[in-house]
């Protein structure tokens, strides 16, 4: 066992969340302290350029322009967080074994071989003191897999230690959504379900200027219009066979585009409850939905996917774990895999042709 520290910037682009585990890559011993740096307006708004020049590579090497300053703040305020965790655990960096650092994904096509996570792992790793394992995604794309999801391996070892009986789904909702579903019998099936909170905060940051709606404000104040609702499930995406992956922009506001903030944003979360639970269905079915991730904070959604799965639905909170770190635990998680030679994707979650290490370390 060893003190590891995740890290994960996801795609809503919020900020960088943070947490201390102990674990050998295959059990985890104990949860320890979690923190959160968020971006700043400007640095959101790097990120956001970013994301859109991204579009427009085929080298995932290339670090041209704006991507070249979003690597530089992804970097910088990861090493801002893990200072920041160490500090509030009292923990010096010489305990620390490793740290996992997902950096940010900024484009992922997978049907090109091509997904780009930005962050300079080496820097990082120099900065800190500490070994880091980074670019955990490229070896499961280069060799055909879809590159995502990744923590359905920490899913199940969740799902195993709360002891948690017959098919249950873990759903993560964050820029996009995921499904891990655990089996009575203990088979594992995972991938991406459709849009999770990106296309909502989308929204609110157009017409608001706020970073998102929090707390699900203007979800649960508006209205869902069903013909719109309709238009977006009508996409042939949904009717691809697992396993299959997004990237955060696949989907398009159009079919909301003239309704009011409220009712728009209230159609959306509909679409990302509908998508999970036909995701769900597609997995073969849970008699209990676990949802984390940012999604977790918005009550439509939740109140939604109830109805749309007819399963029970509750939080990573409800269970003790921590609904808003899971990633960063996860990738956590992860570095330990690596750094054993486990693998970290399979034939079943990703769709990679065989169980798939990956990650790369870097020493400082």
């Amino acid at each position: 066992m060893m003190i590891v520290a995740g890290l994960m910037s996801g795609t809503s682009m919020d900020g960088v969340d943070g947490a201390l585990i102990a674990t050998d890559g295959e059990e985890v011993e104990a949860f320890g302290p979690t923190t959160f740096r968020p971006y700043s307006d400007d640095e959101r708004a790097v990120l956001r350029a970013a994301l859109a020049r991204a579009t427009t590579l085929d080298d995932r090497a290339a670090r041209p322009d704006v991507l070249a300053e979003a690597e530089r703040i992804i970097t910088d305020a990861h090493a801002e967080a893990v200072e920041a965790l160490l500090a509030r655990a009292d923990v010096d960096a010489g305990r620390v074994g490793l740290v996992g650092f997902h950096g940010q994904t900024v484009f992922h096509a997978p049907a090109r071989r091509l997904t780009i996570q930005i962050g300079d792992g080496a820097a990082l790793a120099r900065r800190l003191g500490i070994p880091v394992v980074y670019d955990f995604r490229a070896a499961d794309v280069a060799s055909g897999g879809q590159g995502a999801p990744f923590v359905p391996v920490f899913h199940r070892a969740l799902v195993r230690a709360a002891g948690l009986a017959g098919n249950v789904a873990v759903v993560n909702i964050g820029g996009v959504g995921n499904v891990t579903r655990i089996g009575a019998d203990g088979s594992v099936v995972a991938f991406d379900t459709g849009p999770g909170n990106a296309l909502i905060d989308d929204l609110v940051h157009e017409r608001t200027g706020a970073a998102m709606d929090r707390d699900g404000a203007l979800s649960s104040a508006g209205t869902v219009q069903l013909q719109s609702l309709a238009e977006l499930m009508d996409d042939p995406w949904f009717s691809l066979p697992p396993p299959k992956s997004l990237d955060r922009d696949a989907f398009s506001r159009r079919p909301v585009a003239r309704l009011s903030t409220a009712d728009a944003a209230a159609t959306l979360a509909a679409f990302t409850a509908e998508s999970i639970a036909r995701a769900v269905a597609l997995a073969g079915g849970a008699d209990r939905i676990i949802v984390c991730g940012g999604g977790a904070h918005n009550p439509a959604i939740l109140r939604l996917l109830a109805k749309a799965s007819a399963a029970e639905v509750s939080t990573a909170d409800d269970l003790g774990w921590s609904g808003d770190f899971m990633e960063a635990q996860a990738f956590a998680y992860l570095a330990a895999r690596s750094l054993a030679g486990l693998p970290l994707s399979f034939p079943e979650t990703t769709g990679v042709p065989y169980p798939m290490p990956g990650g790369v370390l870097e020493r400082p």
